[in-house]
């Protein structure tokens, strides 16, 4: 009993390490936006298109974390001139800084085994800040066309845009920058 009552205790962390979950961003379901004050006039609203994404989760023990690769290049203001702007090294540089990151250090849980909240490293131009992501909607089922696990979420955050080098022109384009995330992910 000794013997069995060991090996229980034993294969604990290895049973919770197999609850751990892995999901892949679907690429057609997850983007980043940004919305900022254009001169007062309007909130202009531009996204990246192409967000790759993993997500581990583990909701019985109420952990997980996030790690997201933005590729600068697919920026889409729907305006080739203003792409071209953003892309320049008055602002994001692409050229010399191809990717942002975003990276977890904590995934915050509700009552219903919902993610809430995503704390973590935002790094732009080589300059990394802190920045928490309220999660406004968040859905973990059965993908019912791809017969496979899922998970979803919406998620919101605010940052200065000066902080990462990229405040030409404040405050006439407003320098806090909304960020909106749409992202769905498919278990591996």
């Amino acid at each position: 009993m000794k013997k069995l009552l060991a090996a229980l205790v034993c294969s604990l962390p290895l049973m919770s390490a197999l609850a751990v979950d892995v999901y892949d961003r679907d690429p057609d379901h997850t983007f980043a936006f940004f919305e900022f004050s254009h001169l007062g006039f309007s909130t202009q609203r531009d996204r990246f298109d192409k967000v790759d994404a993993t997500v581990t989760l583990d909701l019985e023990n109420q952990v997980g974390s996030v790690e997201v690769s933005i590729d600068v290049r697919s920026i889409s203001t729907g305006s080739a001139v203003f792409n071209q702007i953003l892309l320049s090294d008055t602002f994001f540089d692409a050229e010399k800084f191809p990717v942002i990151t975003f990276k977890s250090n904590r995934l915050n849980f509700g009552k219903l085994d919902d993610v809430v909240s995503v704390e973590g490293n935002l790094t732009v131009k080589g300059i990394t800040h802190p920045l928490t992501l309220t999660v406004t909607q968040f859905k973990c089922a059965m993908h019912p066309t791809l017969r496979k696990p899922a998970c979803g979420l919406n998620a919101t955050g605010k940052l200065r845009r000066s902080e990462f080098n990229l405040g030409r022109f404040a405050p006439l384009i407003s320098d806090q920058i909304t960020l909106l995330v749409s992202m769905e992910a498919l278990k591996r």
